[in-house]
């Protein structure tokens, strides 16, 4: 087993001994001076533990132990094993030297001396060259770097290696779209795992009857593979990859500790891509990573799948959009490659899945220099990501609306006056949306420091009042982190608002106060009435100004999603044009085959004054 310096260097300089073996198990018994391996899978919350090992007559062997059984019960077991394996492979060698020849002509020869019979091999466990005692039980015998001794055969024991859990990639795979493997591992991270792209030499010409062939198959040897030369977690496609498979191999590592290599296989070919998309244009803007002193700045409501994968968004809020266009797989494809696109310094999302955010966002972006955070909501959240080469996180100042306004000091003015409208109090309290703040520091100006804001409002459209409450609740709460915690740094708010610019709930924001008979406190009538007046000591700015639209579907289009900036501390020195009226209505409305939301992002570019 490899053991190796932590730095991410260390894993490029052991690339190329890890890849001279297309199986990992052989480049352990290189690193091990040939001893075969034996993989033990321990932990505490299960009471079995696993070992795995192959027997000298080529046949694997998967074992489930109690992890409270002595060890001589476990070592009797795999001598049984033993000594079947070897009962089995002579006797299918006795078959063999008995069978007829390819010609059919001739007697055989008599039959041979009947083999002696195998007696049950020696199995014994080490550990530093000492022999384990039977009755220690299995959870304290089978120690990492312990050996196995099964005849004349040795095994060294790895307690716990890097696994892989899942591996898959995505269904649909574009030319000019990034690729990112959905990975899960045990015991490691994918950050120190290994891994490297193919590409078919040349297409198949035929599938197999029986189906298309198993995304883990092994390489069939009527065609190649050839190397592309990437060996991060992340592949981008070129025109040249369209019609031929690609192929991932990959080994799970933490940075010090590699486990088996997998080979994983796309069941398709790569595509080409849909043409023009609603972003191409934008990205002419955004080519380069902006220098120290501007922060590109990114907003946007991304569609949540549980959202988008309903029947009644297929067939009632987008029916205009093809259904493949709807499906995560094609839809990752198109925001992986707007995101990374934009080579924004902020990224502030909305409607995030955590297994999006986890397996699909968190790679991509990060190859491409970001990291990120994530809150989650209910069935989705938010996430915010930042450039790891500007900022540093300094800190998370988290809440949920309906939790914070109840429990919170901050907001006990708030709440007295909301007590005196039952209804609209059970209303409010009733919503899940959630804040998150993260404070960032910037790594080239320690005493640069910034509170980056990000929300979802509640949707309804009759939910005007709601919206009044809960960014009443954000601003005294982003108040207290920028000016209590962290005094006078200055405030990037992103979010969908769901607000157009005529709304209390945006009139509030930019002049800082709302009148208690201002028509929003009866947005959703009478019985919910709940007039007050509001007020903030925050002098903000729309930073992309009042788009006519920044969300639009069949039934309707407006400005929902702001940038709101701290003037006193903050100037805009570019907004990135959004795509334009043709573009959006190519095809009818959002989301569309070129489009991956029903909201288009807000980009701009921010600087300190």
């Amino acid at each position: 087993m490899w053991r190796l310096p932590g730095a991410r260097a260390a894993l490029r300089g052991v690339r190329t001994a890890v890849e001279r073996h297309s199986r990992a198990e052989a480049a352990t018994e290189t690193a091990a001076g040939a001893m075969e391996r034996a993989v033990v899978r321990c932990v505490p919350s299960e009471p079995k533990l696993s070992l795995s090992f192959a027997l000298a007559d080529g046949s694997h062997k998967n074992m489930q132990r109690d992890q409270s059984e002595p060890l001589g019960r476990a070592l009797n077991r795999i001598a049984t094993n033993a000594l079947k394996g070897h009962a089995k492979a002579a006797a299918a060698k006795k078959s063999k030297k008995n069978r007829p020849n390819a010609s059919g002509g001739g007697a055989c020869a008599g039959p041979g001396p009947e083999p002696a019979a195998a007696s049950e091999p020696v199995v014994k466990l080490y550990y530093r060259e000492e022999a384990v005692a039977e009755d220690v039980l299995n959870v304290d015998a089978w120690q990492d770097g312990a050996v196995l001794q099964i005849g004349d055969v040795k095994y060294k024991v790895e307690r716990n290696p890097p696994a892989f859990t899942e591996l898959q990639l995505p269904r649909y795979i574009m030319a000019g779209f990034p690729v990112c493997p959905k990975l899960g591992v045990e015991f490691g991270d994918p950050s120190g795992s290994l891994f490297r792209w193919y590409r078919e030499t040349k297409p198949r010409t035929a599938e197999p009857e029986s189906g298309g062939p198993s995304s883990l198959s092994p390489t069939s040897p009527s065609h190649g593979w050839t190397e592309t030369g990437v060996d991060e977690r992340v592949y981008t496609p070129s025109n040249a990859d369209i019609g031929l498979r690609l192929k991932l191999h990959c080994t799970p590592g933490n940075g010090q500790r590699f486990g088996p290599s997998r080979e994983l296989e796309s069941g398709c070919p790569v595509e080409a891509g849909p043409g023009t998309c609603t972003f191409d244009h934008r990205h002419l803007y955004t080519k380069k990573v902006t220098d120290d002193s501007l922060i590109r700045t990114v907003s946007y409501n991304i569609l949540a799948d549980t959202y988008a994968q309903t029947e009644f968004s297929r067939t009632v809020l987008y029916p205009y959009c093809a259904p493949y266009a709807l499906e995560l797989d094609y839809r990752q494809n198109l925001i992986q490659k707007e995101l990374t696109g934009y080579n924004a310094d902020l990224i502030c999302l909305q409607e995030v899945d955590r297994n999006v955010f986890t397996d699909s966002l968190v790679p991509a972006l990060e190859a491409f220099g970001l990291e990120g955070v994530f809150r989650i909501k209910q069935h989705e959240g938010l996430a915010t990501f930042y450039r790891r080469s500007k900022f540093s996180l300094l800190s998370q100042h988290d809440i949920a609306f309906h939790e914070a306004l109840q429990s919170d000091p901050l907001h006990k003015e708030l709440l007295e006056k909301l007590v005196l409208y039952p209804s609209a109090q059970e209303r409010v309290l009733q919503r899940s949306s959630v804040l998150q703040v993260s404070v960032l520091q910037s790594t080239k100006d320690s005493s640069k420091k910034i509170c980056v804001a990000n929300t979802h409002l509640y949707w309804h459209p009759k939910g005007g009042y709601i919206r009044l409450i809960q960014m009443a609740v954000a601003l005294a709460h982003i108040r207290h982190v920028s000016c209590d915690l962290y005094p006078g740094i200055p405030v990037i708010f992103c979010g969908d608002f769901n607000s157009t610019p005529s709304t209390g709930m945006y009139h509030f924001v930019i002049n800082g106060n709302i009148p208690e008979d201002h028509e929003d406190w009866t947005s959703n009538g009478e019985e919910e009435r709940c007039n007050m007046s509001l007020t903030h000591f925050f002098k903000l700015k729309s930073a992309c100004g009042e788009p006519a639209y920044t969300n639009y579907v069949g039934g309707f289009h407006g400005c929902l999603d702001y940038v709101f900036i701290d003037l006193n501390a903050l100037e805009v020195e570019q907004v990135i044009p959004l795509p334009s009226h043709e573009e959006v209505t190519t095809h009818q409305a959002l989301p569309s085959v070129s489009h991956p939301s029903d909201h288009i992002a807000l980009v701009c570019d921010l600087k300190w004054k």
